[in-house]
């Protein structure tokens, strides 16, 4: 009897910590769900440190991998810069069809169109918020950070509304030239003409900064100095927002759902997050149903947040993976299988 009760007590024993394990991973002291543990076989398969959060809104049921654990958003806390500007638009305090001239100064590097564009193109401000989540474009980002008052205010909306972790960090501006000031603090007094030439082959820009560029490039050449711009990524007081799958994932719930704006302004916004032109490697790659989303990416970060229409009803899922080991094309890859299984487990496989 002794003997059959030391066995069972170690089976039990054994069953609780295999169950304190997938609680500690999916970031809930809920039992695990059926979804929740196919997400953790999953994500242990991709070269990267990931966190998801999925909710079907038409059964309420949800599951997740660290959805509470703190991420680099990259370009997905756009999507709270796009919710303040539709506050305003529906507070009359911002007019989406006032035009607005680029000017130099507001160039940016990375992703985007405007960079592209001669100085003096007038887009709308529905244009420069439509180029911000579709092309994910700096420049239009930075012109918006600074339509909605800044990132202060930003982040004020978002602790009003309860968002403990999801923070818009740095502007595109802020963003891109830490990397440079990472090699002599001189380089914080770089102007945005100097930070977006840096960055740029545009003539009009490059020329007359020629020597900056080569005493740049003179110095970023030193291994150590390589080094520690690199790394500048990496420290969490200069990533460019930070965020919770969970978070993001009840910011999306709230445009889908129309509480975060009108109805007229969320109806906007997701036809705008539909449009989306970058990721299509990410979360919709293997779907056939529509999909409205942001992406976002930095060095060592792809991540994908959005609203999937299924045929059993809306799936909001928030995936981000940070620290990449291997290709970034394994991770995305990955992303779009995981998505096509949450498809496929809420519609049932075709």
């Amino acid at each position: 009897m002794r003997l059959i009760s030391a066995v069972a007590l170690a089976l039990l024993l054994q069953l609780a910590n295999l169950d304190a394990t997938a609680q500690s991973a999916s970031g809930s002291s809920e039992p695990t769900s059926n979804l929740t543990r196919l997400l953790e076989a999953e994500l242990a398969r991709l070269p990267a440190k990931s966190g998801i959060y999925v909710k079907h809104l038409g059964t309420g049921e949800q599951a997740g991998v660290r959805p509470n654990e703190e991420f680099e958003s990259a370009s997905t806390i756009k999507v709270a810069v796009m919710v303040l500007a539709f506050r305003l638009v529906d507070q009359k305090k911002l007019n989406l069809d006032e035009r607005y001239v680029i000017k130099p100064a507001d160039y940016r590097g990375g992703s985007g169109i405007f960079r592209y564009k001669d100085p003096g193109l007038n887009p709308t401000i529905r244009d420069v918020i439509m180029e911000m989540i579709i092309t994910s474009d700096n420049t239009a980002t930075d012109i918006m950070i600074a339509k909605v008052g800044g990132k202060e205010k930003v982040n004020e909306f978002l602790r009003a509304s309860g968002y403990q972790v999801l923070r818009q960090n740095k502007t595109t501006l802020e963003a891109f030239r830490q990397r440079f000031e990472s090699l002599d603090p001189k380089y914080s007094n770089l102007q945005p003409e100097d930070v977006f030439a840096l960055m740029s082959d545009v003539p009009f820009f490059v020329e007359p900064r020629r020597a900056l560029i080569e005493e740049i490039k003179a110095r970023s050449a030193e291994s150590e100095a390589m080094r520690r711009m690199n790394s500048s990524w990496a420290r969490k007081e200069n990533w460019f927002g930070w965020a919770t799958p969970a978070e993001m994932g009840r910011l999306l719930e709230g445009i889908e759902q129309c509480t975060v704006a009108s109805k007229q302004s969320c109806d906007e916004m997701k036809r705008m997050m539909r449009g989306q032109k970058s990721g299509d490697m990410k979360i919709r790659h293997y779907l056939t149903v529509p999909v409205a989303h942001k992406t976002g990416e930095t060095g060592g970060v792809t991540n994908d947040v959005g609203m999937i229409y299924a045929r059993s009803g809306t799936i909001i899922v928030s995936f981000y993976n940070v620290d990449l080991t291997g290709s970034r094309a394994e991770t995305e890859d990955g992303m779009g299988r995981v998505a096509r299984l949450i498809v496929d487990y809420f519609d049932g496989k075709p």
